[in-house]
């Protein structure tokens, strides 16, 4: 048993396919179907289930791949070990990121690290907090850049900056002349939010509690550009985080207003193990976010 093995059945598990599981390992399709027939062999059980066009773990394959993948996080923490006694910030580092901070936040935050930590390539992941916060755990990402609160058991977090949530509303509407907008008027149905389960539609109810959402879909949008999109269609108002607002986002078929004092905003944070090695590339993100505009992403002293 290999490692390289482990690899080819926890490639083709995810896969569910044995050409794409053999692309992923960069091998040919017989070189890992052989791979996989010989540990079979050597275990004395079928790991997979096949069929024509079927393949699946079996019920003792599953359990198999489940402790594959934890010898295989294991093992790649002892190249982790070696690197950071060499050079921090030399790998790649696998970061999470929230889908309403990475469209916005990365195109900025990878040219300002590239000056800082060039041999430092990010593999980036984007995801939900939830899902974020047990791969964190179980060592499928590195590092993550979420919205506070964030409490996950043996991870640790640093705040960053704040950043404010604007009411946008389309061209023509009554509250586009106006220079601020109070919190608790953004309410009733024609209030357009993210779907169930998004933490930034949390914060957004949280800060605008008077608003009453709509159940059905035509109030709702899987992504902060959809809301914009409907917005701009005249469909509702929404309040999306200013990140997502400036240009290249911004359009002459929406108007972006100000709340007024206190200003919602939401604090967002880098969040990693209590153990992880590379404290060295933490310092660089950290130093990468502070020259980040500070008009948007306002540091926290």
């Amino acid at each position: 048993m290999t490692l390289t093995e482990l690899r080819y059945i926890v490639a083709l598990a995810q896969e569910g396919n044995f050409s794409r599981a053999a692309e992923r390992c960069a091998v040919s399709q017989p070189t890992l179907s052989v791979a996989i027939a010989r540990l079979e062999s050597e275990l004395g059980l079928p790991l997979f289930e096949r069929g024509k066009g079927f393949v699946a773990p079996s019920d003792v394959g599953a359990r198999v791949i489940e402790q594959a993948l934890v010898v295989l996080r294991e093992a790649d923490k002892v190249g982790q070990i070696a690197l950071s006694g060499k050079d921090q910030l030399r790998g790649a580092l696998r970061l999470g990121v929230i889908h309403t901070i990475g469209p916005y936040l990365l195109p900025q935050l990878i040219r300002a690290l590239r000056t800082d930590a060039p041999e430092m390539p990010l593999m980036i992941e984007e995801n939900m907090t939830a899902n974020l916060a047990a791969m964190l755990q179980n060592g499928a990402v590195d590092v993550a850049i979420i919205a506070l609160p964030f409490e996950v058991p043996g991870v640790l977090t640093r705040a960053l900056y704040d950043e404010a949530f604007k009411v946008v509303v389309p061209q023509g509407h009554p509250w586009s002349a106006r220079c601020e907008v109070p919190p608790e008027e953004v309410a009733g149905e024609g209030v357009l939010l993210l779907k169930a389960g998004n933490c930034f539609r949390e914060q957004v109810l949280d800060a605008c509690p008077h608003i009453s959402s709509a159940d059905t879909d035509l109030r709702q949008g899987h992504s902060i550009g959809t809301i914009r999109c409907m917005v701009a269609s005249g469909l509702g108002v929404s309040v999306l985080p200013e990140s997502a607002l400036g240009h290249p986002y911004s359009n002459d078929m929406i108007c972006v207003v100000p709340f007024a004092e206190p200003v919602p905003s939401r604090r967002v944070a880098l969040a990693w193990r209590t153990g992880f090695v590379r404290p060295k590339a933490i310092d660089a993100l950290v130093r990468a976010m502070a020259a980040l505009d500070p008009a948007v992403y306002r540091p926290i002293a």
